[in-house]
């Protein structure tokens, strides 16, 4: 019950012993905030007599097989982790298995014999994943010993130790590291990175008081380990500019707008704990820390639109939109739709998407919000999979119908005379891999209201309602889809649809349904496939950006900043921090003291051409 006070969500735990696999899992009476982790069993103490405790992780033991590597969420400590057996057999291999081309595999490496010194030849072994080197002589441990990237267990008790390299908090694999036993008086405190770290065996050393009272306190090993993180120096003290890349310049020929667009998840204070990103410093997880680094990339941006997602509602009115005010903007914010079922404290702290602009550019025509759950419930068409699965989920999107003004617009012979309106929407679809369906429905069914929204503006620009196209306003659409660019989710916004039975489905029933959201109703394509009737182009093609969301678990592309390429082209776009200086900076994920959230910030300058006058009732193209 203690659990389920705490995480609500949570119908009932299994818990299944399998031999030596643990298996836990929950169900979701409703759904859990993205960034709940997930719950497995933990061991307490050592010895045969050990007892367990429900231990909150984000992921099953490590004996099973781990989710796709789309967005899973960092947790700490990681996997159930079982260490080596102190049993250990030794079988040589006989020149005739060698000679009848036997494989030996081994991960593990005893070196014994009161060895002094250690070959350099070890640090080529870097498949090992526990290295037993204790009851020896050794006064050093080389700093090569981070050439062993996949070490899990290390064992460095009864040496003659004096002192460690800082490149041991490199090896953030480790879950046991024994010490025991050796002439340490003080440790690095670069062994906080080791975030990992179940087991810290430091007995047997004369270490000063202080760090031997945190140590023998109760889970004494995570608060040294934190303490020494939380006061580890950091470096590098700054990091270096992303680069602005230039695709083309802008068309002098004709009245064009140019205007620039931010798409950023800040990570809200909620989610951001030592749980979930425990290889970052507590102080630098603090949201009055993090919001001044979000606060300057938005304004070093300088975007004239900026969609955000992950921004928890009372952060939206007292520190974005106040701030953002300043700067000339106005803003539209929504939360999810669970702010309707928690109390009013509870509330504040609900996350949701915002879209600002700027008012000397833009002027707002209207403003929308898309509940998923509620355009699912009025689709379900009975589909069970459509109720359980789409709309148990209380993600949302948000859109606003923005006139550009006149004076936005240079170059040709004359700005325009009509009204110039456009399209911004701003979505955060559901996170867990697992669910790759319900993120394909999530973006059908947004895609579906947005071409409501266009078809009703078209109408009241003018247009009759025969008449009415929803491709006639151009649309700008900011998401973190939590899919990979190889995902169903993008490839229906960027081929203009999907078949009705793709791998992302899952195989399940939702054929009925699903026709409602394509562009033409039922009346689709005869080929089964669903449709979408917006052109739409990712700004960052190309591979120009590998990540958007930067973690221990995950490195990849999840965050978009799509456009009607019938309307405009990219001019601009700003580039990624250069992956090998977080590496040979040992940035093992963000949040970082440098940078805010575990996203990168997109942002692009986009071009909006003016619709060109029809011959003879024939639109010209426009050549991009």
């Amino acid at each position: 019950m203690f659990i389920q006070s705490v995480y609500p969500c949570i119908r009932t735990i299994h818990y299944r012993n399998r031999g030596a696999l643990n298996v836990c899992w929950v169900e979701e009476r409703k759904p859990c905030p993205p960034s709940f982790p997930r719950l497995s069993l933990r061991p307490l103490g050592d010895g045969p007599s050990r007892s367990f405790c429900l231990h909150v992780s984000n992921s099953v033991a490590q004996t099973t097989p781990l989710p796709p590597p789309e967005c899973r969420l960092t947790g700490m400590p990681k996997e159930k982790y079982d260490p080596p057996d102190p049993r250990r057999l030794y079988t040589i291999m006989s020149a005739e298995e060698a000679a009848n081309g036997k494989k030996s595999h081994w991960a593990e490496l005893e070196i014994t014999g009161r060895v002094r010194n250690l070959s350099s030849s070890l640090w080529t072994l870097t498949h090992l994943t526990a290295l037993h080197m204790n009851n020896n002589n050794l006064s050093r441990l080389p700093p090569e010993i981070a050439k062993l990237p996949h070490l899990v267990y290390l064992n460095l008790s009864s040496n003659k130790l004096r002192s460690l390299p800082a490149e041991l908090g490199n090896m953030v694999s480790l879950r046991e590291l024994l010490l025991n036993n050796n002439c340490l008086r003080v440790l690095p405190y670069e062994l906080g990175r080791l975030f990992q770290l179940q087991t810290l065996g430091l007995k047997g050393n004369p270490l000063s008081q202080d760090i031997l009272n945190l140590y023998q306190e109760p889970d004494g090993t995570r608060k040294l380990l934190n303490y020494m993180l939380d006061n580890l120096a950091v470096h590098p003290e700054q990091l270096p500019q992303r680069p602005w890349i230039t695709l083309k310049e802008r068309d002098q020929t004709m009245p064009t707008a140019v205007f620039t667009v931010m798409c950023y998840n800040v990570l809200c204070d909620k989610y951001a704990t030592r749980q979930l990103y425990g290889y970052c410093p507590s102080w630098a997880l603090n949201w009055e820390y993090r919001k001044k680094g979000i606060m300057e990339e938005i304004t070093n941006c300088d975007a004239d639109i900026i969609s955000l997602q992950e921004v928890e509602t009372e952060q939206y009115y007292t520190f974005f939109m106040e701030t953002l005010k300043e700067r000339g903007y106005d803003g539209f914010f929504c939360p999810k739709s669970r702010a309707k079922l928690v109390s009013e404290q509870e509330r504040k702290h609900v996350d949701g998407c915002a879209v600002f602009f700027k008012t000397e550019k833009f002027a707002l025509v209207q403003k929308h919000t898309v509940e998923f759950n509620q355009v699912a419930m009025a689709n379900s068409e009975g589909s069970e999979v459509m109720l359980n699965r789409v709309m148990t989920k209380d993600n949302i999107g948000v859109a606003v119908l923005l006139e550009v003004k006149k004076e936005l617009f240079a170059g040709g012979l004359k700005s325009p005379t009509e009204k110039q309106l456009l399209l911004v929407a701003n979505a955060h679809m559901h996170w867990d891999p697992e669910y790759s369906d319900v993120k394909l429905i999530q973006t059908m069914m947004f895609l579906s209201e947005l071409k409501s929204i266009a078809e009703r503006a078209s109408v009241s620009n003018g247009s009759t309602p025969s008449t009415s196209d929803s491709s006639s306003i151009p649309i700008v659409l900011c998401a973190d889809l939590n899919s990979l660019p190889d995902s169903g989710v993008v490839e229906y916004l960027s081929n203009g649809g999907v078949a009705e039975n793709h791998k992302d489905f899952k195989e399940l029933r939702y054929s009925e349904c699903l026709t409602n959201f394509s562009c033409n109703g039922k009346n689709g394509k005869p080929d089964g496939s669903i449709t979408h009737s917006f052109q739409l182009k990712s700004a960052y093609e190309s591979n120009l950006m590998p990540y958007t969301n930067y973690t221990y678990d995950f490195k990849g592309v999840i965050d978009y900043i799509f456009f009607s390429k019938t309307h405009m082209s990219v001019l601009g776009l700003l580039g990624p921090l250069e992956t090998q200086w977080l590496v040979d900076n040992c940035i093992t994920g963000c949040p970082h003291p440098h940078i805010p959230s575990d996203h990168f910030s997109l942002l692009t300058q986009l071009e909006y051409h003016l619709p060109l006058p029809s011959l003879n009732g024939l639109h010209l193209a426009i050549h991009r």
